[in-house]
């Protein structure tokens, strides 16, 4: 058992090791991309947009890179989902050292890095109950999410702002390195992980495996509205993070250096998010986590529109990465406890074409909405009003369920209920 168990942690820590390093390279690139876009232009439709093309992918390929994911092993399947990133940002390392780069030129990087992360972050997904064996999803899920929070923002965040203000071409050669970086780490990871019940080599049609994603998730009323709140909660969140940017150096008169700073109060907001996730579940139990810390998301947004300083505003931006992390882990926990292993990655990418699908819109809306408004700062505002209904509509929708324990099975956590 011991032995089994230790088996379980060392698979864990070369799957945590990988994301950290994974992560740290896309926080880098996220601050960089935007301050890279702000030197091209200034619209503010323009540089939602950016967000909008890396994220849409999400919408186009999620569905199909989740049935995929369930076909292949998902560790070779993040390997060369890492790889390709690697390449695509060394290559736009390149281009800003040269010269001469354009807005569409940085679009079209963006859309390649998306589209290899719908691959690499739904096989790791897919890849944590097999890790775990049979210790806690939800202190895997919060170990994760610290990753993503240190990683993209604790970290990422600063460093790419400082090294941009350096030398424009430096984080996205930081960038390149941490994915060739999670890519070889992955190495480590011994064993063949594809999705349970999946026999090499298997005939199905790829249409036919998405559809078994998709009817499954229509009989699952819990899932499926979980689905449905998470959907939301991307998309009005977006409305204003892709405006984060100009919100800093508009509204905030920070600088390009400063601005990853800023995004800093978000890491160590998100970081106490995932460290008190489990501890919040025990305490008050998941409905209490995902509704609770809606509303919270709600006054960190919403206050953010509100105030002109820069430390309060990192402040509730720490309050907003906090609650929504939080609310991840459960959500995560969720579908890993309800979802068979052999449909993990079909579900989701189901949800993921949802959830993810959404911020391209939301961004898009966003960038909108601050023209139309005048600042960012308003956008801020109306999103964190948005997001109060939204935890509303999330008690409406799940106070008749029980989230249950990860012990639960899938019938006990599923409760038929006709009404929405």
């Amino acid at each position: 058992m011991d032995e089994a168990r230790n088996g379980d942690g060392r698979r864990l820590r070369w799957l945590l090791t990988s994301s950290a390093a994974s992560h740290l390279g896309d926080g880098i690139g996220k601050v960089a991309l935007p301050l890279l876009a702000t030197t091209l232009t200034r619209d503010p439709v323009l540089i939602a947009g950016l967000t909008a093309t890396q994220f849409l992918p999400w919408l186009l390929f999620a569905a199909v890179a989740g049935a995929l994911v369930d076909r292949i092993d998902r560790r070779r399947a993040m390997l060369v989902a890492n790889t390709a990133r690697a390449v695509a940002v060394g290559v736009l390392a390149v281009l800003v050292a040269a010269g001469g780069l354009t807005i569409w030129l940085v679009y079209l990087v963006a859309l390649i890095i998306g589209t290899a992360e719908t691959i690499a972050d739904s096989a790791a997904n897919a890849l944590v109950p097999a890790v775990v064996g049979g210790g806690s999803l939800d202190a895997a899920n919060s170990k994760l999410q610290a990753c993503e929070i240190v990683g993209q923002t604790f970290l990422g965040g600063p460093i790419g702002s400082l090294t941009f203000a350096l030398f424009a071409a430096f984080p996205f050669v930081l960038n390149s390195a941490g994915f060739a970086i999670a890519a070889v780490v992955l190495l480590g990871l011994s064993g063949t992980y594809r999705g349970r019940g999946e026999p090499e080599g298997r005939p199905a049609k790829l249409r036919t495996d998405l559809g078994a994603g998709l009817r499954w998730l229509r009989g699952h009323p819990l899932l499926l509205r979980l689905v449905v709140i998470a959907g939301l909660l991307s998309l009005v969140s977006e409305l204003a993070q892709a405006q984060l940017v100009l919100y800093a150096l508009q509204d905030l008169h920070l600088s390009d250096a400063t601005f990853g700073f800023f995004a800093f109060a978000g890491g160590i907001g998100g970081l106490l998010g995932a460290g008190v996730a489990p501890r919040l579940v025990r305490a008050g139990g998941r409905l209490a986590v995902v509704v609770g810390g809606v509303v919270c998301c709600g006054i960190g947004f919403g206050g953010m529109g509100l105030v002109r300083s820069p430390v309060a505003g990192a402040v509730l931006f720490a309050l907003f990465a906090a609650a929504v992390v939080a609310v991840n882990v459960v959500l995560a926990t969720a579908r890993h406890t309800l979802v068979p292993g052999e449909l993990l990655g079909r579900v989701l990418g189901v949800w993921r074409t949802v959830v993810w699908g959404a911020i391209p819109l939301g961004a898009l809306l966003g960038g909108v909405l601050t023209e139309r408004l005048g600042t960012a700062a308003r956008t801020f505002a109306v999103s964190g009003v948005a997001m109060l209904a939204i935890a509303a509509f999330a008690f409406a929708a799940l106070r008749r369920f029980s989230l249950g324990d990860e012990s639960d099975s899938a019938a006990a956590l599923t409760h038929h209920d006709p009404g929405l």
